[in-house]
């Protein structure tokens, strides 16, 4: 599966957010590679899931008091708080590129094996896939990850905490209206933890497993800008519901 890899992040969190969409429309439209992309943002900011409600997921006066900005992915997934020390990854592949792919349930596993054997090597501690699309060590959660699907191709991108400040999770979201079995109820506090791995070492895995060594040389700056404007910075798209 021949990738190119992209390690970019834009300065506003709308467009790190249009930049995944807009690789995947791309992608489907015949004028983009399959692609490894790598992000993370220095302002704090909520990212809704697709189907999530703003009030029910976060504490919208808190978030509004602190500027907050809550945004919403075009992926499915609960809600999370992204700022520095999140990384983030986005993958976007071809679905026809190998059997796994043609369902949710089977790219759901395909993917996360992969990464639970990255982390597992990297970490020197046995890891696991929860709840589907989770990771964790000793029940701790360290990242959670989505899909959307096309016709074609598919987004799959996900956060690993690295050294996150996670007492701000628990001040701008609220305890999540869905949660997967082996959280057990406990708060976000209880429930995550900081991976504390060297950047370039795990981007360099994720590039390794995934064969992504082609620097991508086209960066969407229209699509992404277009996406910005008509979508990812309305409120008729953040606060939909």
């Amino acid at each position: 599966m021949h990738m190119q890899l992209l390690d970019q992040t834009w300065p506003k969190p709308e467009a790190n957010l249009a930049c995944d969409e807009a690789l995947l429309l791309s992608a489907e439209r015949g004028i983009a590679p399959p692609v490894l992309r790598f992000w993370e943002s220095e302002p704090l900011f909520v990212v809704l899931g697709h189907s999530n409600k703003s009030a029910t997921e976060t504490d919208v006066q808190t978030c509004e008091r602190d500027r907050i900005p809550v945004l919403r992915r075009c992926s499915g997934g609960g809600a999370v708080l992204q700022g520095a020390g999140c990384l983030n990854y986005s993958l976007v592949l071809e679905i026809e590129s190998a059997p796994e792919l043609t369902s949710i349930t089977s790219t759901n596993k395909f993917i996360m094996d992969r990464h639970r054997a990255v982390i597992e090597e990297l970490a020197g501690r046995e890891t696991a896939v929860q709840g589907h699309t989770d990771l964790a060590i000793a029940g701790l959660k360290f990242s959670g990850n989505a899909q959307r699907r096309k016709k074609s191709f598919l987004l799959f991108h996900g956060t690993f905490l690295l050294d996150f400040d996670l007492d701000q999770i628990g001040k701008y979201l609220r305890f999540p209206s869905r949660q997967p079995e082996y959280r057990g109820s406990r708060s976000h506090l209880e429930f995550v933890t900081n991976l504390k791995l060297d950047r370039s070492d795990l981007k360099n895995a994720l590039a390794a497993v995934w064969k992504a060594s082609e620097t991508a040389d086209g960066v969407l700056k229209e699509e992404i800008q277009q996406l910005v404007m008509s979508k990812y910075s309305t409120k008729e798209w953040n606060m939909k519901f």
